[in-house]
C-alpha cells in the first residue's frame, strides 16, 4: 500500500496548474491506452516503450515457471537443484543489474538458496575478487543485457565461461532473438529467460530482469509483484489527477526542476536504503536531456548544503528530528513503506510518476539521445590507442563551481574505495556548500550518464581514474579489463567535454585526501 503526503510550499500554485494541464490533456488515459501522442506526436520511442505498464500480469503468470524444477520446466529454475551453489553471479550494467543488487542488498537468500552476486565493474581488481569468491562449480552465473551486445556483459561472460563451459551453471536473461539469446541457446545454459522488448532497460525491474535474480535467491517475489499491482490499481485511468499519487509526485518533480530545485534529494529509511540505486537511474536517464533534467541526489545526509536547490523525498520512517517543528528546510514529498516487500509498489509508483515528470517536462521520458556518446568514444580509444588525458589540480576544478550547481564525481577504480570516496564526496558538499553525487564507473555510465552529458549546464564533473596491479584478459578480444576500463573513463571525459560541459580528471590521492 502506498502512503503519500506532499508539502509543495510556494511551488503549489504551478504544482496545480500543471496537475490541471494533466487533466485536461487526459494523459493518465492516453497513457494506458498506450497513446504515443500523450508525450510526443512521433511514436519513435514511445508506442514500443509502454509495456512496463502491463509488466506486473505477465510476471505474476511466468513467476511459477521460473521457480518450478527444471524436469517439469525446461526454463524453470530448480529449488532443490540450487542447493547444490553457493552464488548466483549477475552479469549486467545498468536496467539488468540495478534492481538485482537493491534485492541483493535488502533481502537475505531464502532458506538454502545461494548468495546474490552482482558484477557491474570493468576494474581487474573488481573481476579478480569475484573470482575469487565465487567457486566455479558453486556459482549460478546469470547473464543479463536486452540487447544481448552490452560489452561489460559479453567481456564478464567471456571470462566466466572461460573458467568452467558447463552450461547447467548459467541462465540468460535477454529479449527474444539476442545473439545472447542465440548464445546461451548453443552452449545449452540451463535455461533463458526473455525479457519484454516494449520495456526499456531502467522501466524493466519488474519483469525477468528484477524477478528471475530474485527467485534465483530464493525470494517469494510473488510479494514484491502483488504489491506492484496493488500501486497499478491505485494509478490506474479512474483515479482523479487531483488524487493520483503517481501525477502528484511526476508533476512536484517537474515543476521544482523549473523553478531551480532540481536536485531531487533522497532520504530512505534502512534496510531499503539499496532502492536509491535503481531510482537514480531511472529519474537520470528519463529526464535529462535537451538542456532540461532532474539530478537525483542519493547517499547524502538531510542536513547537506544548498537546500535552497532541492526538493526533498523521504521514504519510510527517517529521522527527522533535528529540523525541529518547521521539518525540513524546503519543498518535500513522504512515502510510507510498510516492510521491505512495499518496494514493488514504490517501483512502479516511480516508474509511472517518471513517466509524468517527462509529460510536464516537454522530453520523452524513453529515450536516451546522449547515452551512446561515451560508449562510441571508448570503442574508439580501445581501436586507436591514444595518451590519457591529463590531470588536473582539484582546486582547479572545484573553482568551476557556481551557485546552484551540483559537483558530481565519476570513479573509474576498484569498487572498494567507494566509502572513502564517499567520505570525499561529502566533505567536499559542505566545504563547496553545493550539492553531490558519487558514481562508480562504469556503472554509472548506463545510470546517469544520459543525464550528464544530456542535462543542463548545473554539474561541475571530476573524475578519476585508479591504476591497475594486475590485468586480466578478456577471451577473445584484442584488449585487457584494465585496458577497457581505461577507454571507458577516457571516453567518458571526452564526450562530456565535447558536450560542453565542465569536466575534469583529478588524481584519485588528490581526492581521497580531501575526505580525510
Amino acid at each position: 500500500m502506498i502512503t503519500a503526503g506532499f508539502n509543495p510550499e510556494d511551488l503549489e500554485q504551478d504544482w496545480t496548474a500543471a496537475l490541471k494541464k494533466l487533466a485536461e490533456d487526459r494523459v493518465v488515459d492516453r497513457l494506458w491506452d498506450g497513446d504515443h501522442t500523450a508525450i510526443q506526436t512521433d511514436p519513435t520511442e514511445v508506442a514500443n516503450r509502454l509495456g512496463w505498464l502491463h509488466v506486473i500480469e505477465d510476471s505474476l503468470r511466468q513467476w511459477p515457471r521460473w521457480v518450478l524444477s527444471a524436469d517439469e520446466i525446461a526454463e524453470g529454475a530448480s529449488h532443490t537443484d540450487l542447493g547444490e551453489f553457493d552464488h548466483v553471479l549477475i552479469l549486467g550494467m545498468g536496467g539488468s543489474s540495478l534492481f538485482p543488487e537493491v534485492l541483493a542488498r535488502t533481502f537475505a537468500p531464502g532458506e538454502g538458496f545461494p548468495e546474490l552476486i552482482v558484477l557491474d565493474s570493468t576494474d581487474p581488481a573488481a573481476i579478480l575478487r569475484t573470482a575469487a569468491l565465487c567457486d566455479p562449480e558453486r556459482t549460478i552465473v546469470v547473464a543479463a543485457s536486452k540487447s544481448g551486445s552490452t560489452i561489460e556483459t559479453r567481456s564478464h561472460l567471456a571470462y566466466f565461461w572461460n573458467r568452467q563451459s558447463i552450461g547447467k551453471n548459467f541462465v540468460a536473461i535477454t529479449d527474444p532473438g539476442s545473439d545472447l539469446e542465440a548464445l546461451a541457446a548453443s552452449r545449452d545454459f540451463r535455461f533463458i529467460a526473455h525479457g519484454v522488448p516494449e520495456i526499456g532497460g531502467r522501466f524493466s525491474a519488474l519483469s525477468a530482469f528484477g524477478m528471475v535474480p530474485g527467485a534465483l535467491m530464493g525470494l517469494d517475489a510473488d510479494d514484491l509483484l502483488c504489491t506492484a499491482e496493488e500501486a497499478a490499481d491505485m494509478l490506474g485511468r479512474d483515479v482523479a489527477v487531483e488524487d493520483h499519487l503517481g501525477c502528484q509526485l511526476g508533476a512536484l518533480m517537474a515543476v521544482a526542476a523549473q523553478h531551480g530545485r532540481d536536485k531531487l534529494t533522497f532520504l530512505i529509511e534502512e534496510p531499503l536504503a539499496a532502492f536509491g540505486g535503481w531510482v537514480e537511474q531511472l529519474i537520470a536517464e528519463s529526464t535529462g536531456k535537451h538542456g532540461v533534467g532532474v539530478l537525483p541526489v542519493v547517499g547524502e545526509p538531510a542536513d547537506s548544503p544548498d537546500a535552497e536547490h532541492r526538493l526533498y523525498v523521504v521514504i519510510g520512517d527517517v529521522d527527522l528530528s533535528s529540523f525541529g517543528e518547521e521539518g525540513l528546510p524546503g519543498p518535500s514529498v513522504h512515502l510510507g513503506v510498510e516492510e521491505p516487500q512495499d518496494m514493488g509498489a514504490q517501483v512502479f509508483l516511480w516508474e509511472f510518476a517518471t513517466t509524468i515528470a517527462g509529460v510536464v517536462l516537454g522530453i520523452n521520458p524513453f529515450d536516451q539521445p546522449d547515452v551512446e556518446s561515451a560508449k562510441l568514444a571508448a570503442r574508439g580509444i580501445l581501436t586507436n590507442r591514444s595518451e590519457a588525458p591529463e590531470e588536473t589540480g582539484l582546486q582547479k576544478a572545484l573553482e568551476q563551481l557556481r551557485p546552484g550547481d551540483a559537483l558530481v564525481i565519476g570513479a573509474f577504480v576498484d569498487p572498494v574505495f567507494e566509502p572513502e570516496l564517499q567520505a570525499s564526496r561529502l566533505a567536499l558538499g559542505r566545504a563547496c556548500g553545493v550539492a553531490t553525487t558519487l558514481g562508480i564507473g562504469p556503472r554509472f555510465l548506463h545510470s546517469t550518464g544520459q543525464l550528464h552529458k544530456g542535462g543542463p549546464d548545473r554539474m561541475v564533473f571530476v573524475q578519476v581514474v585508479s591504476d591497475d596491479e594486475a590485468d586480466v584478459a578478456i577471451p577473445g578480444e584484442p584488449f585487457s579489463f584494465g585496458e577497457l576500463k581505461h577507454a571507458q573513463a577516457d571516453g567518458d571525459l571526452a564526450a562530456l567535454q565535447a558536450s560542453g560541459k565542465r569536466a575534469f580528471r583529478v588524481s584519485l590521492e588528490e581526492l581521497l585526501q580531501a575526505g580525510q
